[in-house]
């Protein structure tokens, strides 16, 4: 009887071993099937969700700051440098020269009639960029001729500090010297040193044509408090079209690396076009006649040269 019973009870232990032993390969299973079906999913969603456009404004910002790397070194941005830091009676080292590059690069691309097309017209918009992006989305054949949008002075000053933002340039906000105008500043964050304010004029309004970067006709401090522009007016994955973007990048290589006074004369003559006081003809060839007179390096030559080609040719188009 007792053989029976133990009998019994090795057979009934030997069935509980095999059936933990089944559950533990039954569970082993399915935690493999429960890791491998999010790596999967995963996997699959992906490529399709997470990579950003090549022409979206995350890309479009990486192009800026590396065009501005390569500025560092040009003869023309340094002496502007030095220009600017002697006018405003403060030590070289006691600011970022790469800030300078970036806050001076993007200026001339975004300013009213820079070398991104844009024009000053009353819109009766918001201070903010968001309408300029619309805009922007929409341009399919970008011309040297013709805008590639049409925005007001709030509206240009809010594109200008959303980009030296996100190109990673901080204290840029907007400054109302008249109560119907916008300008933006920049209050460049200083090692040593009173404070500064500098006025970027996104528009010629209210200055002359000679009137660029760091004028002196507005006075910043008559606003008490310069507010930073934080404002995401697009997100990063802002996808441009190709044609416009690529037109961006080719607008940078030929005019990012003008001197001041050399952009300043090609800006007045691609504003006249577009108010249709010159014919391109016309522009091409006064371009041609101030090169000699304000060129002085070969990046300057490169935008004069490129500024004259370029409508001779939507000339004959």
């Amino acid at each position: 009887m007792n053989s029976g019973i133990h009998a019994g009870f090795v057979r009934g232990r030997n069935r509980l071993a095999k059936r933990l032993s089944e559950l533990r390969l039954l569970c082993a299973a399915f935690l493999l099937i429960a890791l491998f079906l999010p790596l999967r999913s995963l996997a699959q969603s992906g490529p399709q969700n997470s990579p950003q456009s090549a022409t979206d404004v995350s890309h479009l910002i990486a192009q800026i700051r590396a065009k501005a790397a390569t500025l560092e070194t040009n003869h023309g941005m340094r002496k502007a440098f030095h220009d600017f830091a002697a006018e405003h009676k403060i030590a070289p080292d006691s600011i970022r020269y790469s800030d300078f590059v970036i806050v001076h690069l993007l200026f001339e691309a975004t300013r009213d009639a820079g070398f991104w097309n844009m024009r000053w017209s009353i819109t009766d918009q918001p201070p903010n960029s968001d309408r300029i992006w619309s805009q922007w989305k929409n341009v399919r054949a970008p011309s040297v001729t013709a805008p590639t949008a049409i925005a007001e002075c709030d509206e240009l000053s809010a594109l200008y500090a959303f980009l030296v933002e996100r190109a990673g340039v901080k204290s840029v906000g907007l400054f109302w010297p008249y109560p119907n105008h916008t300008v933006a500043v920049w209050t460049p964050r200083l090692l040593a040193g009173a404070p500064i304010r500098v006025v970027v004029p996104t528009s010629q309004i209210f200055l002359t044509e000679d009137d660029t970067f760091d004028t002196r006709k507005f006075d910043p401090w008559h606003q008490k408090t310069i507010y930073e522009y934080t404002r995401r007016d697009v997100s990063d994955s802002f996808e441009l079209p190709k044609p416009l973007f690529d037109f961006f990048l080719s607008q940078l290589d030929e005019y990012a690396g003008a001197s001041e006074s050399a952009s300043q004369q090609i800006r007045n003559l691609r504003s006249s076009v577009f108010q249709n006081v010159l014919t391109p003809d016309a522009a091409a060839h006064e371009a041609l006649r101030r090169e000699n007179a304000y060129a002085r390096s070969e990046p300057d030559h490169v935008a004069f040269q490129s500024f004259a080609k370029g409508l001779l040719a939507a000339s004959v188009n």
